[in-house]
Parts: C-alpha cells; structure tokens; sequence
C-alpha cells in the first residue's frame, strides 16, 4: 500500500487521446506549447523535444515521484503518478498563458516580449555568420546593451513601444553584422547585458565557464553533459558507462 507508481505516456492515462500514439512534437501541439514556437509570419518550429519528452515527461515525473515517495513516507499511502508529457508541456507554458489573460500577449508568433518579437530579446547573426544572445529587458541592462553597442540614437528610448520593435530590430540587425561574434563577446561578456554567445553543440563545451564548472564530462571517451543540479552534500557519484 506504500507503493508509489510513475506511469508516464505522451497523452496520458485518461481523455480520447490516451490510447493513441504520438512523439514529442504532438504532444506540444496539443498544449499550445508549439504554437509559440517559431517567428512571426512562419509555421511553427519544435525546440528539438526538449519540452514534451524532457521538460514536460522526464523532469515532470521525476518531480512527481519524489513527492509521492516524501507523501508515502509521511502518510504509509502511495499512489500512481498520471504524468502526461501534454500536461506537463501546458504546465511548462504556464507563465505564457497567464501573459495571455492579462492581455500582455498576442496570441501569435514572434510578435511578443519573449518570442524574438522585441528588439532586445533576440539573437542575432555576426559577420562571420555565427550569432549572439541577447536579453536586455530590464532598463538597467538595456541601458547597459546602448551604452555598450554605442546606440545613441534616441529611437531606441522607445524600449517597451511594440511598435517600434520592427525598426529597431533592424538597426540592430545591421549593427551586430559589423563585427565577428568574438568581437562582440570581447564588448558584452563578463557585463550584465545578459548576454551570451550562441555556441554550438562542439563550442558549448570548450567555453571557459562550462569548462570551470564541469558543465561537461568525457566518460570513456563521449563528452556528454555532467550530472544536474549539484548537491552540495550528497554529489552525484562519477558516471559510467554501461
């Protein structure tokens, strides 16, 4: 009776959907989730299946075990775990649904705070055709991006004004075009623009911060992520293969 049991399905135990098959990009779909996902005027993109799969259904069920194992250790009570990777996707949309009631998000791609539709929360390419991040949406950090980036053109005074995301998008388009991603990371990193170059899959692990922390580890001889989070008393012992 003290049992706890983690039964997790793209659609979950119960609904119309529950004894069909389906992937990740699916169960998105079905959340709303993917809808959000991609630029405006374009279909939507799936962010890989980190949402669904991952975020939505591994995490949500490990969340959910660890509750009911703390609730059956207090109460001599298990339970099952109904872990829906839809319902765990509406969940990781949450905070975009709540934009959506407060009437401070349009219902559509790239046009919004977070969905590349402001100037300063986008990424951008470089002239040697790689990209940066950037996430100046507080004053004091978007003070910091003009100051910086040498944007005195007093149109871009005009920060929270959606209509003028499109112009300044433009401009700083064709600003961030002058100069090598490395350039601009000798500029903004180690400020706080919230800045970060966009690395990829082979960068990710040589950049000095991952490379301090251990964010990644070769175990016999496959570099692969380390373990996550980190436990100050109880750390993760070394990974093995097999």
């Amino acid at each position: 009776p003290r049992l706890v049991y983690g039964r997790m399905t793209g659609w979950g135990q119960t609904g119309p959907y529950a004894p069909l098959a389906g992937h990740d990009i699916n169960y998105i779909a079905l959340s709303g989730a993917l809808h959000s996902y991609g630029r405006a005027g374009e279909k939507p993109t799936p962010p890989v299946n980190a949402v669904g799969d991952f975020g939505g259904g591994g995490m949500f069920m490990a969340f959910g075990m660890v509750a009911g194992i703390l609730s059956a250790r207090s109460t001599g009570k298990g339970q099952v775990i109904d872990c829906a990777m839809t319902d765990g996707a509406a969940v990781l949309s949450a905070m975009t649904y709540t934009f959506l009631a407060n009437g401070q998000w349009r219902d559509e791609r790239g046009v919004n705070l977070l969905d590349t539709g402001a100037h300063f929360y986008d990424t951008y390419e470089c002239a040697d055709g790689k990209y940066i991040s950037i996430g100046s949406i507080e004053p004091q950090f978007y003070a910091l991006l003009r100051e910086k980036a040498g944007l005195s053109d007093p149109a871009f005074d005009l920060q929270m004004d959606p209509r003028q995301w499109g112009p300044l998008k433009e401009k700083l388009t064709a600003l961030f075009l002058s100069k090598t991603r490395d350039e601009w990371c000798a500029i903004m990193e180690h400020t706080d623009i919230c800045f970060a170059p966009v690395l990829s899959l082979k960068e990710a692990p040589e950049h000095p911060h991952n490379k301090e922390r251990g964010t990644f580890i070769e175990v016999d001889g496959i570099l692969q992520p380390a373990p996550a989070p980190r436990f100050s008393e109880t750390p993760a012992p070394p990974v093995r293969m097999g």
